[in-house]
């Protein structure tokens, strides 16, 4: 009997802007107004992390592509003053790192094999997002090759099974 392939691929991806609206207020409309916002100025957000409430607000983190930046910022500064956030920030040394697989869905603790693979490698997970079929993590970008390499070999993958995203 064949073994199923839980992890069949690591891509990564060096185009990518780590932005964060701290102290939200936690109520209803304000993630649709920082989203909406972004959308109807043709900014493609990709990662959405939101903290748990803290105090009636919540941080939120997410990604956009470095083109976007400077346009995203001014638009935050903006939506944050207006919504009596704490204010905002803004990473674009950073690189996008995700294992997918199909067979990741039925097999518990994939998840944790990739964090121990690069707690291994002494790499900081800055953010965190899943599905069924992938795990991402944002890291610093000069940690990148180094994590693929280590998930390449903890996952037993070939490099021909390692793709570029973007950047």
């Amino acid at each position: 009997m064949e073994k199923e392939i839980v992890v069949s691929g690591v891509a990564h991806d060096f185009n990518a802007v780590k932005m964060a609206v701290f102290g939200v207020p936690d109520k209803p409309g304000m993630a649709c107004k920082i989203f909406k916002t972004l959308a109807e100025h043709a900014i493609n957000v990709d990662m959405i992390v939101q903290s748990a409430k803290v105090n009636g607000v919540n941080d939120i983190a997410f990604t956009i592509e470095k083109q976007d930046m400077e346009k995203a910022k001014t638009l935050l500064e903006k939506i944050s003053r207006e919504i009596n956030a704490r204010g905002i920030s803004c990473t674009d040394n950073i690189a996008k790192v995700s294992i997918v697989g199909a067979g990741m869905i039925t097999n518990p603790g994939v998840a944790a094999d990739m964090f121990e693979a690069l707690a291994e490698a002494n790499i900081n997970l800055e953010m965190i997002s899943t599905s069924e079929i992938k795990v991402s993590v944002i890291i610093e970008a000069n940690d990148c090759i180094k994590a693929v390499k280590k998930l390449v070999e903890k996952f037993n993958l070939q490099d021909s099974v390692v793709a570029t995203v973007a950047g």
